[in-house]
């Protein structure tokens, strides 16, 4: 936790890993921005001004102010993201779920976009030297290269990111004085008035809502900032911003300058990149070099933000269960294999099938606004939790949904050219996340509780029953109840009725996700001394839930305290105090007999059982030793029996 609080604290260190960390994607935009903008449109004043006024107006009002001023403060214990901000408003209104659910599957298909176009933006500045190059088994083989190093963790990598990041920044910063210089007065340009003008020009090919669809491509990454906020702390983002926005300033406007001096013709996209003109012939190469490592960084915060963002969703029961391995000791680093080959699969087919970056121009942006625009809906409700007055909150959505909403219509426009692409992912990662929500919902409602209260003395009496053979000293079930009063109906038939199972000592054992990420709690309730033990879990949504080791370690704790005896009992055990064996039981409910669920809830239930196939098992799931394991499969009725007549022959 200290590790956290230092995070928090306002250092130089702390401003370099937030360089290297939270601006890749928004930080390699200049690549194609001004690109997207002139397309194969006749360069003219009107447009490159009115570009670089809605560039830095949009860098203002969408990255500053909504981001870094207004959306940094909804953090959740330190930490950052939309399952964050979720965690933290989901008590106020029920159906928050479903922006929190579009919005996290809105970024993971931004996860798919965002590699293939800043390598490829990155690689085909090669073209400018060697004309006839083919860049895209280059791109390819960077991609996949990257998804494989993913398994190995990225700590040593991730060591250098910060110093690359500043390289890559100071030079954008310079590149782009080394134009201004020529034409000073192109400062103007930040004047509102230009982007106005520009909406409204009626210019050949220009029309507003394919203009603005191009220039929200300079704000993609500022969902990406938000999600990493629990990486380097509110105040180094803050600070860092400074400088990182003045450098995609200057190059912006570097870029606009070169561009009004080639006014009156019209962009080659494939030679003509206004991010490469402006840099001196014998520094091209290296400009590329350092705009390819840019791009990989880039390309590896989206990457390790979707495992972060699949991991939350897992504990919070929006995703099926997968493995995810800790590849490193740093906070944070983790890697979840199913993910990663999911997520390199759709990058290398996202190359194949645009093949270049003007093209994956077009599929950009689309999804990333949807997240905007879910996370505006959930900050306006973090606003009201925090009582601020309501008028403050009104003029917030006015705003935001109002340029969110104009951003959509833009990106909206490029659907027919590859925007359907990110749309179709982000839709098949919400049935996903949906019918794996809604699933759980339907199966709770059918699951039987009762008092546990009933059941203490013939528990106690079975335990001590030495005719019926012990089936361990200790035993443990995983409990879903969430009163210490109600057990599920299926545990106490498990023990009593299914081979009945004398132990020492049973114990339940129930796991409440809560809202804050790393929260590490239990509590114990003893309903029978010595007998029936009762531990609640309260994990952070982003702990892991290795239930064997945690439950392992409050053993012994309650062992130390004198609390327990976990002795064996057998006599020959005891003699020498040797611990008894502990076994868990799990018990996993097959869904059984669904006629009575309506149509839509049926359609859940068989995806749902599709996805529950593929998925980790409820043992692996929670981390348990699986050598003491025991699974008990008993039907889910969703429906009740027919009444079913039939007579004895006499």
């Amino acid at each position: 936790m200290s590790n956290h609080k230092d995070l928090q604290k306002l250092t130089a260190a702390g401003l370099l890993i937030s360089l290297g960390i939270i601006y890749g994607d928004i930080g390699t935009s200049p690549l194609y921005v001004f690109k997207a903008i002139v397309g194969e449109r006749t360069i003219t004043e009107t447009l490159i001004l009115g570009g670089v006024s809605l560039i830095f107006w949009t860098l203002t009002l969408q990255t500053t102010l909504k981001y870094v001023v207004i959306t940094l403060r909804a953090d959740n214990k330190g930490e950052g993201g939309i399952f964050s901000l979720f965690s933290l408003v989901r008590r106020r209104a029920k159906w928050l779920i479903i922006p929190a659910v579009i919005g996290g599957c809105a970024l993971l298909a931004d996860g798919i976009i965002t590699p293939p176009i800043t390598i490829s933006s990155a690689i085909e500045g090669l073209q400018s030297k060697f004309p006839h190059l083919e860049t895209m088994p280059i791109v390819i083989a960077i991609i996949i290269s990257l998804f494989i190093i993913q398994q190995f963790g990225t700590s040593l990598v991730g060591k250098a990111f910060g110093p690359m990041m500043f390289i890559w920044f100071t030079m954008m910063g310079v590149l782009g004085v080394s134009f201004i210089i020529q034409s000073p007065a192109i400062f103007k340009a930040l004047n509102p008035y230009y982007a106005f003008k520009l909406l409204t020009s009626h210019e050949p090919g220009a029309h507003p809502l394919i203009i603005i669809g191009a220039v929200f491509l300079c704000t993609t990454g500022a969902e990406a900032l938000y999600s990493d906020l629990g990486h380097c702390g509110r105040k180094n983002i803050q600070i860092s911003w400074i400088y990182v926005k003045t450098c995609l300033i200057l190059n912006y406007l570097g870029q606009a300058v070169w561009l009004l001096q080639h006014e009156g013709t019209k962009m080659d996209l494939n030679l003509s990149n206004p991010f490469y003109k402006i840099m001196p012939q014998w520094f091209l190469i290296y400009g590329i070099g350092i705009a390819t490592v840019a791009a990989v960084i880039a390309s590896q915060a989206l990457i390790s933000g979707s495992f972060t963002l699949i991991a939350e969703a897992v504990r919070l029961n929006l995703w099926p269960k997968v493995r995810i391995n800790y590849p490193s000791e740093q906070k944070g680093q983790l890697y979840v294999p199913s993910v990663n080959w999911l997520l390199c699969a759709g990058c290398v087919g996202v190359v194949l099938l645009f093949q270049e970056s003007a093209n994956m121009e077009a599929a950009y942006g689309l999804s990333i606004t949807v997240a905007m625009l879910m996370t505006t809906l959930l900050v306006a409700n973090f606003l009201r939790r925090k009582k601020l007055p309501t008028y403050i909150v009104g003029i917030f959505l006015t705003v935001y949904l109002l340029i969110e909403g104009t951003f959509l219509a833009g990106n909206l426009v490029k659907f027919v050219h590859g925007g359907w692409f990110t749309l179709s992912v982000g839709l098949f990662l919400f049935t996903i996340m949906w019918s794996w929500h809604t699933a759980r919902k339907i199966r709770n409602r059918y699951v039987k509780f009762i008092e546990i209260e009933d059941y203490f003395s013939i528990l106690k009496e079975l335990s001590d029953d030495e005719t019926v053979p012990k089936y361990a000293s200790q035993l443990v079930y995983l409990t879903s109840a969430n009163f210490n009063s109600e057990v599920e109906s299926k545990i106490i038939y498990s023990i009593l009725q299914k081979q009945p199972k004398r132990a020492d000592v049973y114990w339940l054992v129930h796991v409440d996700v809560v809202d804050e990420p790393y929260k590490r709690e239990y509590e114990v309730d003893f309903l029978v001394p010595n007998k029936l033990i009762r531990i609640d879990f309260k994990l952070g949504f982003r702990v892991e839930q290795q239930i064997n080791l945690l439950f392992r370690k409050v053993v012994e704790d309650l062992v130390k305290k004198g609390e327990v005896d976990i002795t064996s009992t057998y006599k020959s055990l005891h003699r020498h105090k040797i611990v008894g064996d502990f076994r868990f039981v799990v018990i996993e409910k097959v869904l059984s007999r669904s006629h009575n669920l309506s149509f839509y809830e049926s359609f859940i239930m068989g995806y749902y059982k599709i996805l529950k196939k593929i998925s980790l098992s409820e043992e692996r799931g929670f981390g348990l030793d699986l050598s003491f394991v025991t699974v008990e499969k008993v039907p889910l009725m969703l429906a009740a029996p027919e009444n079913v007549e039939i007579h004895r022959i006499i």
